[in-house]
């Protein structure tokens, strides 16, 4: 595990996000990080596409029900 040094005003958007997100300052900088990589990756794919892409990386099974039903 690394160190990344960010701007302090980028941390505190960070931090505000995590806790509307119920999630950790770190997890939320994570999150940012893989759904930014996955944007560069495929420029044309919508944030719901990107997102649903996360959660088949992870074997969620709701993805595809949601992918059957037009949701991506």
């Amino acid at each position: 595990m690394g160190i990344v040094k960010i701007d302090e005003a980028l941390h505190e958007e960070v931090r505000k996000a995590s806790s509307a997100m119920s999630r950790s300052i770190n997890a939320q900088a994570e999150f940012w990080l893989k759904l930014g990589m996955l944007a560069e990756l495929y420029p044309t794919l919508s944030y719901q596409q990107l997102h649903l892409k996360l959660l088949r990386q992870v074997d969620f099974k709701l993805a595809e029900v949601a992918h059957e039903q037009g949701a991506a």
